[in-house]
């Protein structure tokens, strides 16, 4: 079909001026298209994936080519056979060789839906158009990128120009918005959502224009219609599953659809999601493009919530073993990985540079980088901090880790101080290391040799603590050193303004250290603090997962509740009175212990656990032989009480002197064996 500039005052001059109105962006690859009309590359492969705006693009190019007086044949693979015969049709030609009689020049042979002509792809490069004139330009445009047979062959190397297709720009979003009467400020959330997807912003847009709400998640009928733009079949078994997990996860490989697919070779089906027009490789794996990604878990989570939940924790899994066995670089991935699990979860969204994660990972820095650190953070937080980074950098080096430019400047710094490796002069030197070491001596159990961390500075060059891709290394930076510092006890954080950072950390139990709050410069800052002897950190990370699963934070469970820490005296009294209350379930329901973390820790009724975790530690005696004869007092006085002391004597066939000696002496066994299991709670329950 040839066409060139509707005639003025028709319905087809209207319709080309309100598309002229409504594009914004592509200047690139207008401009290519302009240097094609005049230069040595004459064929341009114009490709990305569905409502891309392909054909938005191509339109422009026919308006150009009407302004410059060339003409335009346009095909479509979507009204063709895919066939030479039909093509040739449609050129106006009886056979291959009259296509240069038929065809003009200058011209331009323009071809929407390439990838429905697929079986012609050998066909166009050898055959049909090495015998366009030389003045023709063709711009062949599909889902996907010419074969590698285009770019293997020297000869079409010079006059092939590859255009690949992006999202458009915040700000040619805005710009589209107002094209549409809308305001970009007040309707961001139709930018946030479509990621700058053209179609998706086009009906977001829609939707608000009739005066309708863009919400989040978006709504079946928006889904359905983006879905479609995307997949044209969506396809079934362990391809639709791979689909669906490649939409969830980060990012996909073939050892996480092993996994979840529980398959021994997932070759093939990588393969085939690699080839998808929507999914794009990266240095960690396959992703699909961010609003293909959105709408194919807005359907899945809509359609099949049982298969949501069931490929998220098949996911979890896989990550959980990737902390447990790798180190390093890969570890790091794995983090992101799972923090990236959280992002429908509004308050991370917020604290989170959704558009920078996953980029960059720290690295530790380099004698030479300590001038630069510390005026980095001077620039935010003045010379008073700048100093006592400094102090720090001197002592503890090892502890500050950097986020870098691609060119090598530092972008970022997150500093960690060992308080327990640190000096009483250093720490007191250091007004933030100060107020941490006081609330963990009053707030927090430690045995001698248990360590306490403290992130000190988190600092971006461009968002001091605000989302950044610094702050984004934050949970990864945190969680390796959670998982890599021995007999860690607790981790606390120091950061300005906590006030707007406490529903982000409490989401994440990470509560406010109250009364830990301190001064520099004039600055006020706050802590927060992992305790690991209330929730270990094999348990609190699958926490975070089922929270994520839930949808919201929720109330919270016995298991992350607050737990009492009881003096030992108290604890003595509270195991006195619960070997006393064996079988009164009632009273052990009242027992402090109940909100110990040994109980805690368990799932379940608080006094049932409560009442088994004392019968065990009484057993335990009756496996050593010197203290068989504790465990036998016990046993006949708590676990299977005789009507008095007298009668529990002459049961065992003991003096009652010596029944009570052996009494009291087990019953402060079992105190001392509790006791040193309560202290053990802290440490994480792992294979790590």
């Amino acid at each position: 079909m040839v066409e060139g500039e509707p005639a003025a005052g028709t319905f087809g001059s209207v319709l080309s001026e309100r598309r002229r109105q409504a594009f914004v962006g592509r200047t690139a690859e207008l401009e290519a298209f302009r240097e094609a009309l005049s230069g040595p590359a004459r064929v341009l492969s114009v490709h990305g994936p569905g409502g891309i705006g392909k054909t938005s693009l191509l339109l422009r190019y026919v308006d150009l080519a009407a302004d410059l007086g060339v003409a335009v044949t346009r095909l479509d693979g979507r009204e063709l056979e895919p066939s030479p015969k039909a093509v040739l049709e449609c050129l106006g030609a009886a056979t291959v060789d009259d296509v240069r009689r038929v065809v003009p020049e200058p011209a331009v042979l323009m071809v929407d839906t390439y990838e429905e002509l697929q079986l012609l792809d050998d066909w166009f490069r050898t055959t049909l158009l090495p015998r366009l004139p030389l003045g023709v330009v063709t711009v062949l445009a599909g889902r996907e990128p010419l074969d590698a047979a285009w770019r293997a062959d020297p000869g079409w190397r010079d006059v092939l120009r590859v255009v690949p297709l992006r999202n458009l720009t915040r700000g040619e979003c805005g710009a589209y918005l107002l094209t549409r009467g809308l305001d970009p400020e007040r309707d961001v959330r139709a930018v946030e959502i479509s990621h700058g997807h053209p179609l998706g912003l086009a009906v977001l847009a829609d939707l608000v224009a009739s005066g309708g709400e863009v919400d989040d998640p978006l709504t079946p009928d928006v889904v359905a219609t983006l879905l479609h733009s995307f997949v044209d079949v969506l396809p079934t078994g362990p391809r639709r599953t791979a689909l669906e997990v490649c939409a969830v996860a980060r990012t996909t490989n073939e050892a996480l659809l092993r996994d979840v697919l529980g398959v021994d070779d997932a070759h093939e089906i990588f393969d085939w999601l690699r080839g998808l027009s929507f999914v794009e490789p990266g240095p960690d794996g396959l992703a699909p493009h961010d609003l293909a990604r959105e709408v194919l878990v807005a359907d899945l989570r809509w359609r099949d919530p049982q298969a949501y939940d069931a490929i998220f924790r098949r996911i979890q899994e896989h990550i959980l073993g990737l902390l447990g066995t790798t180190t390093g670089r890969r570890r790091q991935r794995a983090l992101y990985d799972a923090k990236y699990l959280h992002r429908h979860q509004q308050v991370s969204r917020g604290w989170t540079d959704w558009d920078s994660f996953g980029r960059h990972y720290p690295e530790s820095a380099r004698p030479a980088d300590g001038a630069e650190l510390v005026e980095l953070i001077r620039g935010w937080e003045g010379a008073e901090s700048a100093a006592i980074a400094r102090h720090w950098w001197q002592l503890q080096p090892e502890g500050f880790l950097v986020v870098r430019h691609h060119d090598g400047r530092i972008r970022g710094v997150i500093a960690t101080i060992d308080l327990t490796l640190a000096a009483e002069a250093d720490i007191a030197a250091d007004p933030g290391a100060a107020a941490a070491l006081r609330y963990t001596r009053s707030n927090l159990r430690r045995r001698p040799d248990d360590r306490v961390t403290l992130v000190r500075f988190c600092v971006d060059r461009e968002a001091y603590q605000d989302p950044s891709p610094t702050t984004n290394l934050g949970p990864v930076v945190a969680i390796q050193h959670w998982l890599e510092t021995p007999r860690l006890a607790a981790s606390l954080l120091a950061f300005h303004e906590p006030e707007r950072r406490q529903e982000f950390f409490t989401f994440f139990e990470i509560p406010r250290a109250v009364g830990a709050d301190f001064e520099v410069g004039g600055r006020r800052y706050g802590m927060f603090v992992r305790d690991f002897h209330r929730l270990p950190l094999d348990r609190w990370l699958r926490v975070m997962f089922e929270r994520d699963l839930a949808g919201d934070p929720g109330p919270p469970d016995r298991r992350t509740a607050e737990p009492l820490l009881l003096s030992e005296p108290d604890f003595a009294q509270a195991v006195r009175a619960a070997l006393r209350d064996l079988p009164h379930r009632d009273a052990l329901a009242r027992n402090p212990l109940t909100r110990s973390p040994l109980v805690l820790a368990k799932a379940g009724d608080p006094a049932s656990q409560l009442a088994d975790l004392v019968r065990r530690t009484v057993e335990r005696l009756a496996a050593n032989e010197r203290e068989h004869k504790l465990y036998r007092a016990l046993d006949r006085t708590y676990v299977r009480p005789a009507a008095t002391q007298e009668r529990a004597a002459e049961l065992l066939g003991l003096p009652l002197s010596t029944y009570k000696r052996h009494l009291a002496r087990g019953v402060d066994r079992v105190i001392a064996d509790l006791w040193r299991q309560e202290l053990d709670e802290s440490e994480p329950e792992t294979a790590w």
